[in-house]
């Protein structure tokens, strides 16, 4: 599994509910779609955590690479129907940091064999 990991701040924090609803429309459609698995929002509790990183953290999990290229070019069409939810979530946030990480380890990495002992 790889973890897609958007920090940011809201434009508007007085809108903070009602930016979950539009996330979560936004993630229910591509769910739907099959281009992600599953996504959480979490926010940062009594000011712990680095500044740089922003209030608001979205984990959106993909089976794998090409998955989230899938969301992404479907994304960057700018065309109905996921302009909508699209802009609705992106014209909200500010400060983004994206990174991409992976379950480890994965499938992909061998695991070495225990040493035997003696």
């Amino acid at each position: 599994m790889d973890i897609y990991h958007i920090w940011f701040n809201l434009k508007d924090s007085h809108k903070d509910a009602e930016f979950c609803d539009v996330l979560d429309r936004y993630m229910t459609f591509l769910r739907a779609k099959k281009m992600i698995e599953g996504y959480r929002l979490t926010r940062r509790k009594l000011g712990f955590g680095p500044q740089s990183l922003g209030e608001f953290h979205v984990a959106i999990e993909v089976l794998d690479l090409g998955q989230l290229d899938r969301a992404f070019q479907m994304a960057a069409t700018r065309a109905a129907p996921i302009e909508g939810p699209h802009s609705d979530v992106y014209s909200r946030v500010k400060d983004v940091t994206f990174a991409l990480y992976r379950d480890f380890p994965d499938p992909v990495r061998k695991k070495k064999p225990a040493r035997r002992r003696r």
